[in-house]
């Protein structure tokens, strides 16, 4: 039988950072009863903890070095087919609504239509994430611990915007269709800038803030690779002090709940259509923020914080109240929706994807899900392995890092050059290569860069943004009022 879908997604939200992932302090009580009514994903991860490349892969299945979109500035244009198209082909509606960061709505995208899309900036992108032989740090970074605190923002009011149109066509457009949909909701919350309304910060107490782990160099490893990314990213000198950073982490947390009451707006509306007991309704998000964890902040990384999502799913065809710690990611969604859907897909077959209504259902511990970067700050591509208890991060021409998540969590101990950890090491590189030869990916990402930046003007062109305006933090958002 063939049910609706409707995946809801968000920009930026650290998995731990709700209730129903054990967060003792964030509030999240919308997103915590779709997940008392479903699954829960402990152990999903991104494509990739940056928006552009892993929000490809959502799209089509596929990892990062099989669609070839690396970078912020190299965004999906529609040419791999992925699940919408195959909606369409059976003439299912496929609409979008929010924050998309493909290259354009000229392209086919796979949508019946797009709904007040966000695109990289100018169809270009920040064309300087293909520079990564820089070292400099990013003009922009202190934006970052500046545009914090209580307020509205252009990313508040598109979210509103959004929430009211998704609600708009589950009530309205819906359930006039005659034929199963898909709806992909997508919100830019909490992607910085971390403001947030007065209403959400209130729920706050200051003083009961926890502070970032592992902040202090010393606490934590220390990775030649990881050293340039912090010298590129280096949002952490512009807090001043304790004060500033509990303000910045207070504020993540109200936005997160200005998040979720709009989630739960969305799942009223859903229930108010007639169609709730029909649809399978997805949480995630593209990637999560480090929050001054390991003394990062944003992304752009393979710690928990950065590559680790949050995943919920409820309604048909998903088991309720579970806990599925199986490993799962982005290119799941293609399988889960045509599955949802009744529908087969021939090229599915040479696809990763699992759909998450059989991941639910257990029996896939063994399985193996990674994460790809390669944008500036990298000097060397990042692919990262999560299989069993172990995560295993691959640095072609550097040291791999190797993690035990059982043992340390928070991944205080990088164990790749202990002797002892030798046959780990030895078994997780050897999983990692099954599923891409990594130095073969990092030499054709650097090839593909190094053409399109050619095709710019040169390093310098490129490294300005010209394309895209120069010298922003973030990609503006429309004006929806």
């Amino acid at each position: 039988m063939a049910h609706n879908v409707l995946i809801v997604c968000s920009d930026q939200h650290w998995r731990d950072a709700a209730g129903c992932y054990g967060h003792p302090l964030v509030k999240t009580p919308n997103m915590d009863r779709l997940a008392a009514r479903g699954a829960l994903f402990t152990r999903a991860y991104c494509a990739d903890p940056c928006c552009v490349a892993t929000r490809a892969s959502m799209q089509t299945g596929r990892w990062v070095h099989r669609h070839g979109c690396w970078s912020s500035a190299e965004p999906y244009d529609g040419a791999i087919r992925g699940w919408g198209h195959r909606l369409r082909d059976e003439g299912r509606a496929s609409v979008s609504i929010g924050k998309l960061h493909f290259r354009s709505t000229e392209d086919d995208n796979g949508f019946s239509e797009e709904i007040v899309p966000v695109h990289v900036l100018n169809g270009v992108g920040f064309t300087s994430s293909m520079v990564r032989d820089s070292e400099e740090p990013y003009p922009s970074n202190a934006d970052f611990a500046t545009e914090i605190g209580r307020g509205e923002s252009r990313y508040t009011l598109y979210d509103r915007k959004v929430c009211e149109l998704t609600c708009a066509w589950l009530r309205e457009t819906a359930p006039g269709l005659g034929r199963p949909w898909t709806l992909f909701s997508s919100f830019v919350a909490p992607h910085h800038p971390i403001v947030a309304p007065g209403a959400f910060h209130d729920l706050y107490d200051r003083d009961a803030i926890d502070m970032p782990r592992l902040r202090d160099a010393g606490e934590r490893p220390r990775h030649p690779v990881l050293d340039v990314r912090n010298r590129v990213w280096d949002y952490d000198r512009h807090f001043r002090d304790d004060e500033h950073i509990r303000e910045a982490r207070l504020s993540y947390y109200a936005y997160v709940s200005f998040l979720d009451r709009h989630v739960g707006l969305v799942l009223d509306a859903l229930e108010a259509s007639g169609q709730a007991r029909d649809t399978l309704v997805i949480y995630t998000s593209d990637h999560g923020e480090m929050l001054g964890n390991h003394g990062m902040w944003a992304k752009m990384n393979m710690y928990e914080e950065a590559s680790a999502i949050p995943l919920i799913a409820a309604g048909p065809g998903m088991p309720e109240g579970v806990v599925c710690d199986d490993p799962a990611s982005h290119v799941d969604l293609h399988q889960t929706v045509l599955g949802a859907h009744g529908l087969d897909d021939p090229a599915a077959a040479g696809l990763p994807g699992v759909a998450l209504q059989e991941l639910a259902r257990g029996g896939h511990g063994d399985r193996a899900v990674i994460s790809e970067y390669h944008e500036i700050g990298a000097i060397a591509g990042m692919f990262m392995l999560r299989w069993r208890d172990w995560k295993y991060i691959a640095y072609p021409g550097y040291p791999p890092q190797l993690f035990d998540m059982a043992a340390d969590p928070v991944e205080a101990r990088d164990l790749a050059g202990d002797p002892a950890h030798a046959a780990t090491v030895a078994a997780c590189d050897s999983r990692l290569r099954g599923v891409v030869d990594y130095e073969e990916a990092n030499a054709r990402c650097f090839a593909d860069q190094a053409r399109r930046i050619a095709a710019l003007g040169g390093r310098a062109i490129a490294l300005s943004d010209a394309a895209a305006g120069g010298g922003l933090a973030y990609t503006p958002m429309p004006d929806v009022a």
